[in-house]
């Protein structure tokens, strides 16, 4: 993550947790004022409250700005079909998988072809066949 996004997501995680403690505290405020009003009259009608609106503006702000954070902090997406990719590690090489600190990404592996292009190829049965019963004929 770079320092913005680092940043970011810790101004967004502070906003929420002072939200989420705001939020408690009007909860047990209004705890205790039911419970103070109860005291006083016989109904048990407590009063219903809802949470105030800046709490929960500050809790969705908080949120986006978390969210804002971490999306800053992800790296390049990698194309979804697996020829596009390693037609990029074809042309690029490492230089296109360095990081913006300029440092080889941990995941990048190569040429992911390699297996496939270092292998021997295929047998040809009816040509070994036709060899062999030419050396059979000769010996």
């Amino acid at each position: 993550m770079t320092m913005i996004s680092k940043l970011t997501t810790a101004f967004g995680l502070v906003l929420l947790a002072d939200a989420c403690y705001s939020a408690y505290e009007h909860s047990v405020l209004q705890a205790h004022r039911a419970a103070s009003l109860s005291s006083l009259t016989t109904s048990h009608n407590a009063p219903s409250s809802t949470l105030p609106i800046d709490i929960t503006i500050e809790t969705i702000v908080a949120t986006l700005v978390v969210c804002l954070g971490m999306v800053l902090g992800t790296s390049n997406l990698r194309p979804i079909q697996w020829r596009v990719w390693a037609g990029k590690i074809e042309r690029e090489g490492e230089a296109g998988f360095l990081d913006g600190n300029g440092e080889l990404e941990k995941d990048y592996v190569g040429n992911p072809f390699r297996l496939l292009e270092s292998r021997p190829g295929f047998v040809d049965i009816r040509k070994q066949r036709r060899e062999f019963a030419e050396w059979v004929k000769n010996k």
